[in-house]
């Protein structure tokens, strides 16, 4: 089986690189599993001062491996038991949710560095990450708002963006690029797709001049007041539970169904014609 997440270390600076390039990085269990565990042995490692994301391929993380997520709700529908249970779903869809917690709740510094797609699962991710740079062609957004899901945490969309400016790509689905990303706060700011490499590394290395203790309190204290203004813990709850009843709508259904008929990659350019971006552009992604 093909490794997902391949680990470097830079002194303090331990990378962890997303390289399924030729498969978008999309997300599976096996992705969930390897970049949990590296997340895990980062945290423990006294040599790790800052843990910094970075992918290889076309797209940063193009979201959830449609491929075996509409079968596997298509497989569940078909079985002799068709009644959903939404807490079993609720605990497996939070797995991931739990796993990418950790970019937030690991005690040392995570900064990303996004290139290309950074779309719907990719952004459960990747916005748990306490900074993101962005290559300013980079694309981000939500697309299964319009239907078959909803964010597992969106605590990080109006932390990042406010309420109304979260409302209005929420709403929509709607992409932005890196450069649009940086403008409105998405990210912390946008590069040249050339200079984007550099640029982060830089930024971890900087940190990474810091005693280890002194980054552990100083995220600490960070986190503290995002923990009081945003509930992570109860966003991701909803979230979850919420992303589970979206993909179990009549609309949700059907667009399994419809999968299973004409493929992921056409059903998703069909959700997305109406708006002209993301799957309904020859050759894009949207998953």
């Amino acid at each position: 089986m093909k490794q997902a997440v391949r680990i470097e270390n830079d002194g303090g600076v331990r990378s962890l690189v997303l390289c399924r390039g030729d498969e978008y990085n999309t997300i599976t269990p096996q992705f969930r599993d390897e970049f949990g565990a590296a997340l895990d042995e980062a945290d423990t490692d006294p040599t790790v001062r800052v843990v910094l994301i970075r992918a290889e391929g076309p797209a940063f993380c193009a979201g959830f491996g449609l491929d075996w997520s509409t079968l596997a709700q298509a497989t569940e529908e078909s079985g002799p038991e068709r009644v959903w249970d939404s807490v079993a779903d609720m605990a497996m869809i939070g797995s991931f949710a739990d796993t990418w917690a950790k970019l937030f709740e690991l005690s040392k510094p995570t900064v990303a560095a996004v290139h290309g797609w950074c779309i719907a699962g990719g952004t459960d991710m990747i916005l748990n990450a306490d900074m993101i740079i962005a290559a300013d062609t980079a694309r981000f957004g939500y697309p299964p708002a319009r239907v078959w899901g909803t964010p597992e945490a969106p605590w990080m969309w109006v932390a990042r963006l406010g309420l109304e400016r979260a409302k209005r790509y929420l709403l929509t689905g709607d992409e932005m690029t890196g450069a649009e990303a940086a403008e409105i706060g998405f990210v912390l700011e946008a590069v040249p797709e050339d200079e984007l490499l550099d640029a982060a590394t830089a930024l971890a290395q900087r940190m990474a001049l810091l005693p280890l203790n002194q980054l552990q309190m100083l995220k600490l204290l960070c986190n503290d007041v995002a923990r009081d203004m945003y509930r992570p813990e109860r966003s991701r709850l909803l979230g979850t539970l919420f992303d589970g009843v979206a993909r179990h709508t009549q609309e949700g259904l059907d667009f399994v169904s419809r999968a299973q008929e004409v493929g992921w990659r056409q059903v998703v350019r069909e959700r997305d014609e109406p708006f002209g971006d993301y799957g309904s552009r020859p050759n894009d992604t949207g998953t």
